[in-house]
């Protein structure tokens, strides 16, 4: 019996450590995300979870007379910050104060102090987002690079990837983790006033330069948490921009269908590239506010796209759905509508008590359930932990050696070199011999602001003056390119620049008119002023009364005029093209663009952008480039003979160079292949001109006949290339099954057997589908 003890004993011991050893394999501790945010949310009551979801403006925390203003210099405001991070929790802070940029040390005392308050009990960090549209748009001394239509223009992927690589680092050397970009929507309405910070209004094109952009904002890896890259947030999901007024956060009128095979390719393309946030469409889609529509937020976004990041209302949107909308009574209403469709985040800005109050109401009442208000936090705080703002809550500017350097800004002037378009050279009038004096006029030749546009220093760009003061406009650039004494200077027009972005006056017009008499040739800078979202609404898409006469004055003095425009959206110049010798577009190039400019007019840069939309002829045609076969028809035949007039001024992707290029030996591996399988295609480029020269080679596919009318082409493929005179070079592209489908009228993604023609150039092939 004693040995039976014994071993029973011994028995126990040895159990006892097995279980244990066993115990320590099955439950490891451990340290993913995921584990620290599930651990963390468990410590949390309703009202701190509440205040993770709510995100206010700096106005709101700072000393000044009211929520929408700060004194000079910015200093926080003790009490209003202890209100909104130790009463009410609030987890977000965006925007800068009094609408103006700060500089990289000011950013860091603020978000430092901003940290130090606003973590509360469970030490969670303040999530701190920016509009940074292309550069650190609200920081002093950042590198800007073109807006996104330009980069469009320069159809070159590593450019628009830089671009955001820096753009990244320098928000970063501001201190702050998250940023509102890239925006994705499809630039297809001239009229609209946001259309330059779109990549324009093809949906692969915006797929891929949007794709480039995540990437460089977020790196490779999408690791986030390295202190040189941001979350980037892509924008506005989904249909914004192509409103039926063609004015912002007005009613838009979208099939599902069209919805699907147009607007929705960039952002499923930026979510299966893993970009970590989003931010929603502000106006209606069909009658309903985006914000308060579950089937777009939730069964869209997050059940068939598989989107797991968060989702963050634009400025004030959730008011909005009372305010504006008139679909829900009052505030409550409208967060209970909003929190249950499927936002994480609100936008709030200033008001947040009334929010946050509400939702802690709503889910007392059981209107918004408890598990949603878990997944939404569980958003908010898996982000703040994949940004390292756990370990580092605001990153020094101190460590970030290169913000505005000379690196930077050589890869800002380069893409805005890329950017510029020729769009017209008669009798090889461009460029221009260094030897010639000229004339520079028009409301646009000195002008930092109208080179950079809005999210520039500002959110309307109208404090671009005071902090680029450095840069060259248009006008300096030119002296400095050929020497002050062969230049003379005279506005003819200039904008009010204390006024709304179109109030313009005749200055010195007469003057001007006299001076282009003794000089060779004019650089006239025509375009607008800058603006963005509702206050760039405009009734009239023709360029203004006062440049057109100026434009036409000009061309009567026989001398020749090389048009320039500066502009964000296409504005419509028939009234006086045809009295152009010269066109370039410029779109908005940034601090770099006059420089770029000037180096194109006299021949040191071979211009090689091309147009990112149809640049339109007439305001009662406005027609993209991938229109359906009824809005092209030649002549019906019979009584009731027509033709449907497509008749754009340039076309998408019209672009001319110094040089020629010609295309030879169009080749696809088959002429009859499946659905599923890879079409092989290679077309030789050769420059036959006497300059240096980057082309684009673009494909367009076209499916000739299916069920729902088909586009007369679409963009496929594109690829920049640098030729030598006389080189050749084989350029070559894939056609599968994404390239050749389309969205059926049962919202299928489907390949239907038939014949596609391939356009290159001025080449063309057909292919068959069995």
């Amino acid at each position: 019996m004693k040995r039976s003890h014994k071993i029973t004993i011994l028995g126990l011991i040895i159990l006892c450590f097995a279980h244990l050893s066993c115990s320590s394999q099955i439950k490891p501790k451990s340290n993913t995300v995921d584990d620290k945010v599930a651990a963390l949310l468990k410590q949390m009551t309703l009202e701190e979870k509440v205040g993770q979801m709510a995100q206010i403006t700096l106005d709101v925390i700072t000393k000044g007379k009211d929520r929408f203003t700060s004194d000079e210099p910015v200093v926080l405001d003790p009490a209003a910050m202890d209100a909104a991070f130790n009463k009410y929790k609030v987890g977000s802070v965006l925007n800068t104060a009094n609408n103006r940029a700060r500089t990289p040390e000011v950013w860091y005392n603020l978000i430092s102090q901003i940290q130090k308050s606003g973590k509360g009990r469970l030490n969670i960090p303040v999530l701190y987002g920016i509009d940074a549209i292309h550069g650190a748009t609200y920081t002093a001394g950042a590198t800007f690079f073109p807006q996104q239509i330009g980069q469009a223009a320069t159809r070159n992927r590593d450019l628009v990837k830089r671009a955001a690589e820096i753009t990244a680092y320098e928000t970063r050397a501001s201190g702050i983790p998250w940023d509102f970009s890239p925006v994705l929507d499809l630039g297809k309405d001239p009229r609209f006033p946001r259309i330059w910070e779109t990549y324009g209004e093809d949906p692969y094109l915006g797929s891929e330069l949007g794709v480039q952009a995540v990437k460089g904002y977020e790196g490779d890896n999408n690791n986030v948490g390295d202190p040189f890259h941001v979350a980037s947030c892509m924008k506005h999901f989904l249909g914004y921009q192509v409103a039926t007024s063609g004015k912002d956060r007005t009613p838009a009128m979208i099939s599902d269908q069209a919805l699907r095979e147009y607007h929705l390719p960039a952002f499923k393309a930026a979510i299966d590239a893993g970009a970590h946030s989003i931010m929603i469409n502000s106006g209606l889609i069909n009658g309903i506010p985006v914000h308060a529509n579950p089937k777009i937020l939730t069964e869209l976004l997050r059940n068939e796209l598989g989107f797991k990041g968060l989702v963050v209302t634009d400025w004030g949107d959730i008011e909005n759905l009372y305010k504006r909308d008139h679909v829900a009574k009052d505030n409550k209403e409208a967060v209970m509508m909003a929190i249950n469709a499927g936002i994480d985040m609100s936008m709030i800005a200033y008001q947040y008590e009334p929010f946050c109050d509400d939702l802690i109401a709503l889910v007392k009442e059981g209107k918004v359930k408890e598990s949603r208000i878990d997944d939404a936090v569980t958003h908010i705080l898996k982000l703040k932990f994949e940004l390292g703002l756990f370990d580092t809550s605001v990153t020094n500017y101190k460590d970030y050696p290169k913000f505005g350097s000379e690196e930077f800004e050589q890869a800002a002037y380069q893409t805005a070199a890329e950017s510029i378009t020729l769009l017209k050279n008669k009798n090889n009038v461009l460029p221009l011999k260094k030897g010639m004096s000229v004339l520079v006029t028009g409301p646009n030749a000195n002008s930092m602001r109208t080179l950079d546009g809005g999210w520039s220093y500002s959110w309307q760009g109208d404090l671009v003056e005071e902090f680029a003061s450095k840069y060259h406009t248009i006008l300096a650039a030119v002296q400095n390119k050929i020497g002050k004494e062969k230049v003379t200077y005279v506005p003819g027009v200039s904008y009010n620049m204390k006024g709304k972005y179109y109030e313009e006056y005749a200055d010195q017009m007469n003057e001007a008119i006299a001076a282009a008499k003794n000089v060779d040739a004019i650089v006239l800078c025509l375009g607008e002023n800058s603006y963005t979202e509702t206050p760039g609404n405009l009734s009239d898409l023709y360029l203004s009364d006062l440049q057109t006469e100026l434009a036409k004055k000009l061309a009567a003095t026989g001398k020749p005029v090389i048009l320039v425009l500066n502009e964000g959206r296409p504005r419509i110049i028939s009234k006086f093209e045809p009295a152009m010798a010269g066109i370039l577009e410029c779109y908005l190039p940034g601090n770099f663009g006059g420089d770029a400019l000037a180096d194109i007019l006299f021949g040191e840069v071979n211009p090689s952008g091309k147009l990112p939309y149809n640049y339109p002829k007439y305001p009662n045609s406005l027609i993209n480039y991938d229109h359906k076969p009824s809005e092209s028809r030649d002549v019906v035949e019979g009584v009731y003979n027509y033709n449907a007039d497509y008749d754009p001024q340039y076309e998408f992707g019209y672009g001319l160079s110094y040089t020629t290029f010609k295309f030879s030996n169009l080749k696809l591996s088959a002429n009859k292949i499946t659905a599923n399988d890879t079409l092989n295609v290679s077309v030789e480029v050769s420059n036959t001109g006497k300059m240096e020269g980057k082309e684009v080679v673009e494909l367009y596919l076209s499916d000739l006949v299916a069920s729902i009318s088909p586009d007369v082409k679409r963009l496929k493929g594109f690829e920049k290339i640098d030729l030598q005179p006389g080189q050749t070079k084989t350029v070559n592209f894939k056609i599968t099954k994404a390239e050749m489908s389309f969205v059926n009228a049962d919202l299928k993604k489907v390949v239907e057997p038939g014949d596609f023609k391939i356009q290159i150039g001025n080449l063309t092939q057909k292919f068959t589908v069995e």
